[in-house]
């Protein structure tokens, strides 16, 4: 396609380049109204400045892909509320062996969880419990933080669903869920596993810094049990010590004997001294035991008595007692027993919620319709709750469909100015990919332009276009291109911070939770490069020798 008139080329350049600038900095200063807003903004202006007709701009929102993702969020708010997301953060500390094994599992469950809920809505919900579990073991949540967006990213490219650019993807290539899953799959497989070690190489030393607080701590802690142990045994034999110095009955000074006299009778003389002091101290600790007997005689008839009659009063309120609980005993089983029945009925809708995400996946291994297939699902749970859906449905990020409309209509107004076709006019000679060297081509376009203008908008720029040059090659050949694409452009999230909107997610809740645990541009480059790099590269051999 040749460039257009060139009024039209520049208002549909301005047009975009509003669009792009709030979509990548929506908080700029001259504009702060936001990315939603900005698409909208962006295909107003698309049509006041007649690069495409109302008539186009209506045409251009892809209301397959609108449904799939309002019916793939409505079955995340139930699952949520089925406590599937609880469930997923339990297994993240349970039983966990220290900081490295906690690791190694939230990159398994991000990237499970986002395969089948969307990278976004995992890292929405898995980043309050990582937090939480950081906080409680006292470790620096930044690998973890990292591993959780970095893996749900990595994982939501196993199947449409997994994100965004995946359900365009999907629809337009007409792709089979199934078809989709066999061939990314192996990809992302590996590449979770690579990513983990890329993150236990980088904070390898942090981790296991971890491990020798939380032992120094323990050690501390024995430290000072034993020593408040010790002290507590000096505590008592002092106390015992100081109770035999009290019965200790201190010897007069007559007794003492003189080194003048005979040694024999200071004995002798001394030993009558000690007897007569016994039997004095006997006589009166006789004494001391009779008025004891007498008093405890006393005490043991006043004590008898008391009892007597307290057990009188309390057998008459025990009898009171026990004819309230009689009373009321028909109404507290009854209550047991609604609250046993509720308790079975919210197990039962739970199981119902699962059955049905089961059933909805199998669906779309069946290769039925996604969108039609997951607003069915969302409308059944609806019934199964049996209540008003108004409070669940408030919860639908209405604010991503609509830039998702707004995006679709300026991304098509920006593809009639002509001048993506030219510039991949340029580039598909080298970018062809019947070869390495045009995949390795094509892979850098496509990682780039998702780093710059988003990798939703790059999927709807280049799609068509890649796999028309794909089905220049061969016919066979165009799903290759487009998997190619699906999984370049997602792993491209992870490159930088604003590669991904889960990048965001995750670093803003974050910053919300605790300044410290803020994640920088740079910090997360230092990771970003060479883990894209990499997965990227290990993802494209395992698709090029797979024979779609």
């Amino acid at each position: 396609m040749a460039l257009g008139p060139v009024k039209k080329v520049v208002l549909g350049s301005v047009a975009f380049t509003v669009f792009w600038i709030l979509a990548v900095f929506p908080a700029v200063p001259f504009l702060p109204i936001g990315r939603t807003a900005g698409s909208i903004l962006g295909a107003m202006l698309m049509v006041i400045f007649k690069v495409i007709t109302p008539e186009e701009a209506y045409d251009a929102i892809n209301l397959p892909v609108l449904g799939l993702l309002f019916g793939t969020m409505v079955v995340s708010i139930y699952l949520e509320r089925a406590d599937m997301f609880k469930h997923l953060g339990v297994l993240l500390s349970w039983k966990s062996w220290g900081a490295r094994d906690m690791l190694c599992r939230i990159c398994i469950v991000s990237a499970i969880s986002s395969a089948l809920f969307t990278n976004d809505t995992t890292c929405v919900i898995l980043t309050e419990f990582i937090l939480k579990i950081a906080r409680e073991n006292n470790i620096r949540p930044e690998p973890f933080l990292l591993g959780l967006a970095s893996s749900s990213n990595i994982g939501s490219s196993a199947t449409p669903i997994g994100n965004p650019q995946n359900l365009i993807i999907a629809i337009q290539s007409r792709i089979s869920f199934g078809e989709f899953v066999l061939v990314l799959l192996p990809a992302v497989l590996v590449g979770v596993f690579v990513n983990a070690l890329i993150l236990l190489c980088m904070f390898w030393r942090l981790l296991s810094d971890v491990k020798e607080e939380e032992d120094a701590s323990v050690e501390l802690i024995v430290e000072e049990y034993s020593t408040v142990h010790q002290i507590s045994l000096a505590t008592l034999s002092s106390s015992k010590s100081l109770e035999s110095h009290e019965c200790a009955i201190p010897e007069p000074a007559s007794s003492q004997s003189s080194p003048d006299i005979n040694r024999d009778g200071g004995h002798s003389k001394n030993l009558k001294n000690r007897l007569s002091e016994l039997d004095m101290c006997s006589d009166s600790c006789g004494e001391i035991e009779l008025k004891k007997s007498v008093l405890s005689k006393e005490a043991t008839d006043n004590i008898g008595e008391q009892m007597e009659e307290r057990f009188s009063r309390g057998g008459v309120q025990r009898t009171m007692e026990m004819m309230t609980d009689l009373e009321s005993g028909p109404q507290q089983s009854a209550e047991e027993s609604e609250g046993l029945l509720n308790r079975w009925k919210r197990l039962s809708w739970k199981l119902c919620i699962y059955l049905g995400t089961v059933g909805m996946l199998v669906a779309f291994l069946m290769g039925l319709d996604m969108s039609w297939t997951a607003l069915t699902t969302a409308l059944i749970f609806v019934i199964l709750d049996f209540k008003d859906a108004g409070p669940c449905l408030e919860k639908v990020s209405y604010s991503l469909l609509v830039f998702f409309c707004g995006m679709f209509i300026t991304v098509d107004g920006f593809n009639k100015t002509g001048i993506p076709s030219s510039l991949w006019s340029l580039m598909e000679p080298h970018a062809r990919i019947d070869h390495a060297s045009g995949i390795a081509v094509l892979a850098i376009v496509i990682l780039l332009l998702s780093n710059v203008a988003s990798n939703v908008p790059t999927v709807l720029l280049l799609g068509a276009k890649v796999a028309a040059s794909a089905t220049a090659i061969s016919p066979g050949e165009e799903k290759k291109a487009w998997l190619i694409l699906a999984w370049v452009s997602t792993v491209a999230g992870n490159l930088s911070l604003l590669g991904s909107a889960a990048n965001l997610i995750v670093c803003e809740q974050a910053l919300h939770a605790q300044p410290s645990y803020n994640i920088t541009f740079w910090s997360h480059l230092k990771f970003g490069v060479p883990s894209t790099l990499i997965v990227t590269t290990i993802g494209l051999a395992i698709i090029y020798c797979y024979d779609v």
